[in-house]
């Protein structure tokens, strides 16, 4: 969904940033295709990271490119205790700032303590199923995992992802090109779709839990449901009854061969939105849920499976 590039530039104002910093975690294996390289970090910029609670900008060198990365830490946040981390990923047009405003996030982090981190995707888009471009941005948000585990010291059996569009696309292709990491996922408005999805040796290595939002209006729909179908019969997953929610909202649990649970809310009224929001672009609070709020709920029950 593409969102008004003023908007775009008001709503990175709304982002905090309570610091920045320039980090290189860099391969060597040059530049990604097509892309346009961000301005240098300025002088503020070249700080060391400072794990710390609050907000911060972190750039860092991948596969030739400035990548960027923010960081929201709950208040009372030490390095001396293990948090799980929430990595949220924008739609296509956008940024982490987006992201954040959209989904409130950092207000849900604050409440329960976890750390969230928003990665920007190149030209405001991920490389994941179906679009946008061709940056290893798997490489680049394994590299900022692998950091805030090492640095700010994240829980690495509680690492997930989510996102909405563009970003609930990568959510699933983190899943499955990042073996071992991530211990569930919550796509919202987006799936297991495209090319890559289609060949059945196209899933984890390990158990990935998911908790997915599909809207009846959406006009993707059809290929989320096809993509949840794949995707349960690939994995063994046998669904139970769906169960209300709220109005027509239903919830479909299905619990799966290598003990992960595949959890679907169908929401017949919404179209391409992230429920509960109140943003004007891509939020929808007509069908009275709250994503942000059953996203961290099945996160918090979904720790990494053991092997």
């Amino acid at each position: 969904m593409r969102i008004p590039l003023l908007r775009l530039a008001a709503l990175a104002l709304l982002f905090p940033l309570a610091g920045c910093s320039t980090n290189t975690d860099d391969d060597g294996t040059g530049s990604g295709p097509g892309t346009e390289k961000p301005p240098k970090p300025s002088a503020t910029q070249q700080r060391d990271e400072a794990p710390r609670p609050g907000d911060q900008t972190v750039t860092m060198t991948w596969k030739g490119e400035q990548r960027v990365y923010a960081v929201h830490a709950p208040p009372g946040y030490t390095p001396s205790k293990q948090l799980p981390l929430v990595v949220v990923m924008h739609p296509y047009p956008a940024d982490g700032a987006y992201a954040a405003e959209l989904t409130g996030f950092n207000a849900k982090a604050d409440k329960e303590g976890f750390l969230v981190a928003y990665p920007n995707g190149m030209d405001q888009a991920y490389n994941a199923l179906i679009c946008c471009g061709g940056e290893d941005d798997v490489g680049f948000i394994g590299a900022m995992t692998k950091r805030l585990v090492d640095t700010w010291k994240a829980d690495p059996r509680r690492i997930y992802a989510t996102g909405i569009s563009n970003g609930a696309d990568m959510s699933f292709k983190l899943a499955v090109e990042l073996p071992g990491t991530l211990a569930a996922i919550a796509p919202v408005s987006g799936g297991y779709i495209g090319a890559a999805a289609q060949s059945p040796t196209y899933m984890p290595k390990a158990p990935v839990s998911v908790a997915t939002f599909v809207g009846g209006a959406d006009g993707y729909h059809k290929d989320f449901e096809q993509g949840i179908k794949s995707w349960t019969e690939r994995r063994g997953c046998t669904a139970g009854r769906p169960e209300k929610v709220k109005g027509d909202a239903t919830r479909t649990p299905a619990k799966c061969r290598d003990k992960s649970e595949f959890l679907t809310y169908r929401l017949p009224a919404m179209g391409h939105k992230w429920p509960g929001s109140k943003d004007q672009t891509m939020g929808d609070t007509a069908t009275g849920v709250h994503a942000t709020d059953l996203i961290w709920e099945f996160f918090e029950a979904h720790p990494k499976i053991s092997s």
